[in-house]
């Protein structure tokens, strides 16, 4: 099978690494030719993810014709801002039967649609019907080194789990499947919100107690929404949910982590992203995590002091005093609060 990844950020190129390791022939598809052709002469992609090498199994394209020719199986792997656009860029480019894989762990902004949703709205419900979300925690960087990792391919349609299961998983990329779309997008989406948080807890100078805290109330709060959008409560105690959690509230590779430490130490966060290569989703998921709870009635308290951190200007140390002076109750109260 031939496989293309869109996008040639760190995520991308590693998930590109990932297949070709699988055995399978990849085209990479990048905006910069100048890119393409770095990681075409010289097997490297300096930019997004310099020291790993890019097998001779993976073609690099500015091309987007080119890319998915012949692809039976299209990763996406592009920020979630920029993905609407990017399929419609690459509408009526898609193989018959294409199954379309979003490696991308965020939601839309604007609309609070999940991939797999504004992948409906811009190519169609065929499309949409062989669509297969990819989660889980992987750091870029250390699926690059081959370092052992477990993810999820989610799909409604089991088959099309297990084709990818089959696609990508090599010895030390173990796939995983599930048949929970909407909780595995959402996993992948909110923790990076909650990444945001355990960040700002660590940049103030506290301890391992409230990291834990932060991290546990976190998934309380992730799981409240999954389930409240369809999702399943096994999905966030898995991979996509509690593994991704741990790996971005706690790993020293973690963007959205290193955004918040910078908040909290008083940085503004016009001057953290400035000098950032790659986007730190859960800045914009936050404001989009927030907008679906509003929609369906769930308390998450941590959102919302993120966002205040984000958009309102609010010091990290008052939103953590905000949030330990809430009303005092039960830990598992039923009641969606």
């Amino acid at each position: 099978m031939r496989v293309a990844v869109i996008g040639a950020g760190g995520w991308g190129t590693a998930l590109s690494i990932a297949a070709a390791r699988a055995g399978r022939e990849v085209r990479l598809w990048s905006r910069s030719a100048a890119l393409a052709e770095e990681v075409n002469a010289r097997r490297v992609n300096s930019v997004y993810l310099g020291g790993h090498a890019v097998p001779e199994g993976v073609s690099a394209t500015p091309d987007a014709r080119e890319a998915l020719e012949g692809a039976g199986l299209v990763v996406l792997a592009a920020p979630s801002h920029a993905t609407r656009g990017v399929l419609e860029s690459l509408r009526g480019l898609f193989e018959p039967g294409a199954v379309v894989v979003s490696a991308t762990k965020g939601v839309e902004v604007e609309t609070g649609l999940r991939i797999s949703q504004v992948v409906g709205e811009v190519l169609g419900s065929e499309a949409a019907a062989r669509f297969v979300c990819l989660s889980g925690p992987s750091f870029a960087r250390e699926v690059a080194a081959d370092q052992p990792t477990a993810v999820v391919a989610a799909s409604a349609d089991e088959a099309l789990g297990r084709e990818v299961q089959r696609a990508l998983s090599a010895r030390n990329f173990r796939v995983y499947t599930n048949p929970d779309v909407t909780g595995t997008e959402l996993g992948g989406a909110s923790k990076n919100v909650m990444a945001l948080a355990a960040g700002m807890v660590a940049g103030l100078g506290l301890g391992t107690n409230s990291v834990a805290a932060l991290v546990t109330r976190g998934l309380a709060e992730m799981t409240r929404l999954a389930l409240a959008e369809g999702g399943r409560l096994e999905t966030l105690t898995g991979l996509a949910g509690l593994g991704d959690l741990v790996l971005t509230c706690t790993g020293g590779l973690s963007r959205n982590r290193r955004v918040g430490e910078e908040l909290g130490r008083g940085r503004a966060l016009e001057d953290v992203l400035a000098g950032m290569r790659e986007v730190a989703e859960g800045v914009r998921t936050a404001r989009a995590v927030r907008l679906l709870a509003a929609r369906r009635g769930v308390e998450m308290p941590i959102t919302e002091e993120v966002h205040a951190v984000l958009y309102d200007g609010k010091p990290a140390r008052a939103a953590v005093e905000s949030l330990m002076s809430r009303p005092l109750k039960d830990e598992f109260e039923v009641s969606g609060r």
